[in-house]
């Protein structure tokens, strides 16, 4: 496909001010407006004259298409960079075009298609054409990460997250800047699950309301509990003689210490439920404990003998059932 040099159809350099693109724009789409314009290439203009603005009119499309750098010209063959997207996420989020024209196979390379926008849940949001001022229209949903510890998300509580968004500084010129949001992880929130932040996402489009931004929650690997779902699991060592005798043994959980009954003759790998100890919610789920007999070494004689004495008054073949 050919590389659209958005600033050289508007007849402006790369730093450019929000004013100076609003102008030219204007100017341009009433020269090749196909309703008033004698130019031959008058319908073909104007829609690149409108492609140009609605990338550089937006900051973060703008920021987007100032990564590709400056030393494409204007009709060159082009592909897009391995792993295009800049670190902004515009899939399922972009235009369709000013009309059943559609843009051009460079736009939506870098843009996806769909003026018609869709957030996470299928529904599509229209915008809006203003006249000469260009679009109007809800800005694009974002979408980040957000790491949290498996103790976060069973009790819940706040995160500092640092981040930029673009915007025009008071001289027109497009800037990054520094913005620092406070999120509030819900109690019990799942590993995959998502957190809106209403208002966070991408500006709007001529004055339209901003995006929203969707935090997918992935919950960091803990060293003693496994998560699956809702439900917990753990590990617990155990002695020979609490497994064959049984016993009151403390054992951790996410809100804390309880005790468990052992059953006598507990088996290694027999899983145990402590009901309600998972990750809370209407239907909370459970702490699954998984037993692990542990046998101590002996290191005396006299520990070596009182396995000897076992081994003659206890007589047990664990491998009878294998014809061993």
């Amino acid at each position: 496909m050919e590389y659209k040099d958005y600033y050289q159809i508007l007849g402006l350099s790369r730093d450019a001010s929000a004013d100076e693109i609003k102008r030219a724009y204007r100017k341009l789409a009433h020269k090749y407006h196909p309703d008033v314009s004698k130019e031959p290439d008058a319908e073909q203009r104007f829609k690149e004259v409108k492609e140009a603005y609605e990338v550089l009119s937006d900051p973060e499309k703008r920021a987007a298409y100032d990564q590709l750098g400056s030393g494409w010209q204007q009709g060159q063959s082009f592909e897009p960079p391995p792993g295009w997207e800049g670190g902004f996420d515009f899939q399922g989020s972009g235009f369709s075009g000013f009309g059943p024209e559609g843009f051009s196979d460079f736009f939506e390379s870098l843009f996806g298609g769909g003026f018609r926008q869709q957030d996470p849940f299928g529904r599509s949001r229209a915008g809006t054409w203003g006249g000469a001022g260009g679009f109007t229209g809800r800005g694009e949903d974002q979408h980040g990460r957000l790491e949290v510890t498996l103790e976060e998300a069973f009790h819940g509580g706040h995160r500092k997250v640092h981040t930029t968004v673009p915007e025009m500084d008071a001289q027109g010129r497009l800037v990054q800047r520094p913005h620092n949001l406070d999120v509030q992880i819900p109690p019990g929130v799942r590993d995959g699950q998502q957190i809106r932040l209403s208002g966070q996402g991408g500006p709007g489009l001529g004055g339209g309301p901003p995006g929203d931004l969707y935090l997918e929650v992935r919950i960091k690997p803990h060293p003693h509990f496994r998560l699956e779902g809702k439900d917990v699991y753990l590990n617990l060592p155990i002695t020979p003689w609490e497994a064959a005798l049984g016993d009151q043994v403390a054992v951790p959980t996410l809100g804390g210490s309880v005790n468990l009954t052992v059953p006598a003759g507990a088996q290694s790998g027999q899983k145990l439920r402590l009901k309600g100890r998972g990750l809370p919610g209407n239907h909370p789920g459970d702490q699954y404990v998984i037993l692990q007999i542990k046998v101590p070494k002996p290191e005396t004689e006299e520990q070596k003998d009182l396995y000897r004495e076992m081994a003659r008054k206890m007589p047990f073949n664990p491998r009878a059932n294998l014809g061993a």
